[in-house]
């Protein structure tokens, strides 16, 4: 039977460090900051995690404790959670009660487990004092991720990270060369799809040829299901219980709180999200992009719906401040040296749908909350948001999927295990589904789509050097500038 609380509050404790905006100049070239990093950090002695055999409890703690973060550690109650760090504990109880005050049975252990852990409002504090974690979930707003995983590894800690990996380009790059350099640390992408059986069959069966060779994919997705397209608010006066200052963290923005910012409607807003493109892109171009093996992008390009703040309802062109994306767009990327041949992908959100191909059922409908389709040689192939229902398209396809072999592991649990497929690499039994090795290169696709749209304008990608090579002021969108105290 559940509990209602009696009394209980989940209050912040007072050792957060606020910190005023000052400004800090941007990165230098990518290419050549990763290269540096990798080199600065293959020589580094950071912090060696604990040796962990398969008996042992990990010691976990969240940054990010309530919301999505609520929803992966109710997966990890088995393991010690040792500490949480988050700005607003009221939020963090209203994710483990209903609106009645009961507590749901389901989230009964992990209310009983946070009670128990040390609490934190400022993560840098969490990390310099608490000694005893030996790996960390994050699943803060996008601005905070880079900052907080490599705080986290540089202290020899095994991170997981909610999509999308980095809110930047360089920060994808500078994660993924401190995670090549410390190969004992054990690192995961939450994007689950990717831990799914019906996600890996799909893989199997584009790699094996069912359709034949792969020139034309489209991506779509129901995203934004927040506010985009609008002009930002007035500030107000924030909850008593949210450390306002601290949400901000990295952002280089001095914006007063709003509702519409915090704690869900952030991904909509240029200096805390990526739009529906970081929310669903790690899910949905997963898929192209682990089964074709394309390489990075070589050119992209964004149309999209009018950015907010503009005078007419057709002109397009950006308003003098970036405040939340556009309410829909169409990006399309071109791989011009995918592994298979050239290949072009189309991503639509804004509930836009793509154009019907030729050959496509007429009874079968593509799924209004978002989906891949694969358009190959002889056949396609189409599945929902996380890999899931696969179907095949063209005759004797059927058939040919039943002689391909399973070539990739299955992840116990499949989606629902994707968190503790984590802790099961940790601890060494099972080898990690979506490590930075790979997931940075996703995450590094999917951003230049961001890219593509800030500038307004095709870009073309040189993807060893990191750079934009035809629009040189577009490359001032692949790095942020960070509040003093947050720096990358």
């Amino acid at each position: 039977m559940s509990k209602k609380l009696r009394g209980q509050q989940m209050t912040p404790d007072a050792n957060g460090r606020r910190l005023g905006p000052a400004r800090v100049t941007r990165r230098g070239v990518l290419g050549a900051a990763a290269g540096a990093a990798a080199g600065a950090l293959a020589g580094s002695a950071l912090g060696a995690p604990r040796r962990l055999a398969p008996s042992d409890r990990v010691n976990v703690a969240v940054i990010g404790a309530g919301g999505q973060g609520a929803s992966n550690m109710s997966k990890l109650t088995g393991q010690n959670i040792v500490a949480t760090a988050d700005v607003d504990y009221d939020h963090v109880l209203h994710a483990l009660v209903d609106k009645t005050g009961w507590i749901s049975p389901a989230r009964q252990p992990l209310k009983d487990a946070y009670d128990k852990a040390a609490r934190f409002t400022d993560y840098r504090r969490m990390l310099d004092t608490q000694k005893d974690i030996d790996a960390v979930l994050i699943a803060t707003p996008d601005h905070h991720h880079a900052v907080a995983a490599r705080m986290a590894m540089e202290r020899g800690l095994h991170v997981y990270v909610q999509k999308p990996l980095t809110y930047s380009i360089e920060e994808a790059r500078r994660l993924l060369a401190l995670a090549q350099a410390n190969p004992t640390l054990v690192t995961q992408m939450g994007n689950q799809g990717h831990s799914g059986d019906d996600g890996r069959r799909v893989v199997e069966l584009v790699r094996g040829g069912v359709i034949g060779p792969v020139r034309e994919v489209h991506v779509w997705t129901n995203r934004p299901v927040w506010p985009q397209g609008v002009t930002k608010p007035q500030p107000q006066a924030a909850p008593g219980s949210l450390d306002w200052q601290t949400w901000l963290g990295p952002a280089d923005v001095n914006w007063g709180y709003s509702p519409d910012y915090a704690h869900f409607n952030w991904r909509g807003w240029v200096p805390f999200g990526s739009g529906a493109l970081g929310d669903m892109g790690a899910h949905l171009i997963d898929f192209p992009v682990w089964a074709l093996e394309p390489g990075l992008p070589t050119k992209v390009e964004t149309r999209h719906s009018r950015w907010a703040g503009n005078a007419s309802l057709w002109d397009t062109k950006r308003p003098a401040e970036l405040t939340s994306y556009p309410l829909a767009s169409v990006t399309r990327y071109e791989f011009g040296k995918a592994k298979g041949g050239p290949l072009r992908l189309t991503w639509y959100d804004g509930g836009l749908l793509p154009p019907t191909p030729p050959g496509f059922p007429a009874n079968l409908r593509m799924s209004g909350d978002g989906g891949v389709l694969f358009v190959g040689a002889r056949g396609m192939l189409m599945h929902e948001t996380y890999g899931e229902r696969p179907v095949l398209i063209g005759e004797g396809l059927d058939e040919k999927a039943a002689r391909i072999p399973r070539s990739l592991p299955r992840i116990q649990g499949g989606m629902a295990g994707h968190e503790l497929n984590w802790i099961r690499a940790i601890r060494g039994e099972e080898k990690i589904s979506c490590p930075f090795e790979y997931a940075a290169r996703l995450d590094e696709t999917m951003i230049l789509g961001v890219v593509a749209l800030r500038a307004d304008q095709p870009i073309e990608y040189d993807g060893a050097a990191g750079r934009v090579t035809n629009v040189v002021d577009a490359n001032q969108y692949l790095s942020r500038a960070y509040r003093k105290g947050w720096e990358l």
